[in-house]
C-alpha cells in the first residue's frame, strides 16, 4: 500500500479506466486501468416479489448493497485522482514547452473548484458505504444466529456421531466469511500519545455555520466555530440522549442537536434546553487552536505542554490542492509507507518518476537526525514530525531523467505535506496538502 501520489492507500486493488462524466465512463484507458478495472455489479440473489426474504437472501442484499457502494466510491477515487495527475502535469517542467503562463494559470484556477465537487462526492459515498456495512453486519449477525440455532437442533436430534458430524460440517460451510484484517494486530494505544496536538481539519473546511465530525484514539469529536469565529472541539454526543451532535446544525457559534434542540457553545457548556428549565450541564471538550491553516487539538487529559509544530513549506511554495480521505488501516502502518520511497520507480511510473531506473540499492541518509534525511539516488528529502506528519520535497524532472542525486541539484520541486490522524485502530483520517511553485 501506499499514498504518497496515486492515492493507493487503503485501496489496494483499485484501479479504473477513465473518469466519470454523469452515469457513464469517458475518455481512454491510462496507467490506472490495471487496478481500477471493476465489474458494474449485478445482483445475484433471485427475486422474490411478493415474499419474504430467507436470511441468506438477505444477506445477499446486502452484500450486494455494499458492492454497489463500493463501485461507486472507486469511481469518486479515481476522479480524484485524475484530478492529482491533472495537477503534477500542469506543474511539469515540460508543461511550459508548450503552454503559456496565463493556460497554466487558468487551468489551476480552475482544479481547487473540480476538486472540491469531487470531494463532497466522496464524502457521500463514505457515507452510503457506512451505512451498507451496518447493514451487512447486522444481516451477518442474524445469520450467525439462526446457524447456532441449527446447530443446537442438529445436536439435539442427531443420535449418531457420523451424521452428526456431517451436519456440523454442512453448517460451518454456511458461516460468512470473516473480513479481511488489512492493519494486523494493533496494539493499545500507549497514553504519552495523547500528549501532542494533532491537526484534525483544514481551515478552509470549517466555515462558521459548518461543523466537522472526528474519530481521535477511538473517541467521537465535533470541530465548530465560536461566535467569535476561533474553533472548539466537544464531544460528539448529546447530553440529554446521546445523539450525535454533528447531524445538527451551527447558528451564532453554537451547536444545535437535532433531536430536542440542545445547543452548546464551543467549552461544552449547554446554553439552550427549549422545552424545559435550563440546568448546568456540559460536555467534554478539548483544548483547540488554529494555526498556519489547520484545526488542532489536545486529546490528552494532561494539560497542553508542547509548542505547536510548524508545518510550513519551504519559501516561495504555494498551496495548490488540499485533500482529505477516511483510510481503512492503523495510522503507524500508514506513516510506514509513507516513508518508504523505495516503491518510486514501481508505483509512481505515470507522474514524478516516470523513467526512473531501479538501483540494485536504495539508502536513506540522515545527516541531521533520525528523524529526516534523504534518499539515494533519489532526489526526494523525507522527514517525520510527531506526532503523525510527514513531509517531503520531490525533485521534478523531465521524465526518465534524473537532474541530480539531491533536491539541491534540481530547479524544481513538489513540496507535501501528509497527516495521519489515528480515528481508531483500524482507521486514519489522512490529509494532504500539496505545495508548488
Amino acid at each position: 500500500m501506499d499514498c504518497c501520489g496515486e492515492f493507493q492507500v487503503g485501496r489496494g486493488g483499485l484501479r479504473m479506466v477513465a473518469v466519470l462524466e454523469g452515469d457513464g465512463l469517458v475518455g481512454k484507458k491510462s496507467d490506472w486501468s490495471k487496478l481500477f478495472d471493476v465489474d458494474v455489479p449485478r445482483p445475484r440473489f433471485p427475486q422474490c416479489k411478493g415474499k419474504f426474504l430467507g436470511v441468506n437472501q438477505a444477506l445477499d442484499v446486502a452484500r450486494f448493497d455494499i458492492q454497489s457502494c463500493d463501485w461507486r466510491a472507486r469511481q469518486d477515487v479515481l476522479t480524484i485522482m485524475q484530478l492529482h495527475e491533472k495537477i503534477v502535469e500542469v506543474l511539469n517542467p515540460l508543461a511550459r514547452d508548450y503552454k503559456s503562463i496565463e493556460t497554466m494559470k487558468k487551468d489551476l484556477a480552475e482544479l481547487p473548484e473540480e476538486l472540491a465537487k469531487a470531494h463532497k462526492q466522496v464524502h457521500i459515498s463514505e457515507a452510503r458505504v457506512s451505512t451498507a456495512m451496518a447493514k451487512l453486519a447486522y444481516m451477518e449477525a442474524l445469520a450467525s444466529d439462526k446457524l447456532i440455532q441449527d446447530t443446537n437442533r442438529i445436536e439435539s436430534e442427531t443420535n449418531s456421531p457420523s451424521s452428526s458430524s456431517a451436519s456440523l460440517d454442512t453448517v460451518k460451510r454456511k458461516m460468512p466469511p470473516k473480513s479481511l484484517n488489512v492493519s494486523g494486530p494493533v496494539k493499545q494505544y500507549h497514553p504519552f500519545m495523547k500528549n501532542f496536538w494533532y491537526p484534525v481539519a483544514f481551515s478552509n473546511d470549517l466555515k462558521d455555520d459548518t461543523m466537522i465530525p472526528i474519530d481521535c484514539f477511538e473517541e467521537p469529536w465535533v470541530v465548530f466555530r465560536g461566535n467569535d469565529g476561533k474553533p472548539g472541539c466537544v464531544q460528539n454526543t448529546c447530553a440529554h440522549r446521546a445523539c450525535p451532535l454533528h447531524l445538527g446544525s451551527v447558528s451564532e457559534g453554537r451547536i444545535q442537536c437535532p433531536y430536542h434542540g440542545w445547543e452548546y457553545s464551543t467549552d461544552g457548556k449547554c446554553v439552550k434546553m427549549p422545552s424545559t428549565r435550563l440546568l448546568n450541564v456540559k460536555l467534554r471538550s478539548l483544548p483547540c487552536l488554529e494555526h498556519e491553516g489547520f484545526i488542532w487539538i489536545w486529546p490528552s487529559s494532561e494539560p497542553p505542554t508542547t509548542t505547536l509544530p510548524s508545518l510550513e513549506p519551504p519559501p516561495g511554495f504555494k498551496v495548490h490542492a488540499e485533500i482529505v480521505m477516511e483510510l481503512p488501516v492503523e495510522h503507524g502502518l500508514l506513516l510506514d509507507n509513507l516513508l518508504d520511497l523505495a516503491h518510486a520507480p514501481f508505483t509512481h511510473t505515470s507522474t514524478f518518476a516516470k523513467g526512473w531506473s531501479v538501483p540494485s540499492l536504495v539508502k536513506f541518509l540522515t545527516p541531521v537526525s533520525g528523524l529526516q534525511g534523504y534518499w539515494d539516488p533519489y532526489p526526494i528529502n523525507m522527514e517525520f514530525r510527531p506526532p503523525c506528519m510527514v513531509i517531503s520535497t520531490i525533485a521534478i524532472s523531465k521524465p526518465g531523467k534524473l537532474e541530480g542525486q539531491s533536491i539541491q541539484q534540481c530547479a524544481t520541486h513538489l513540496h507535501q505535506l501528509h497527516v495521519c490522524l489515528p480515528s481508531s485502530r483500524q482507521k486514519t483520517r489522512f490529509w494532504r496538502r500539496i505545495y508548488g511553485w
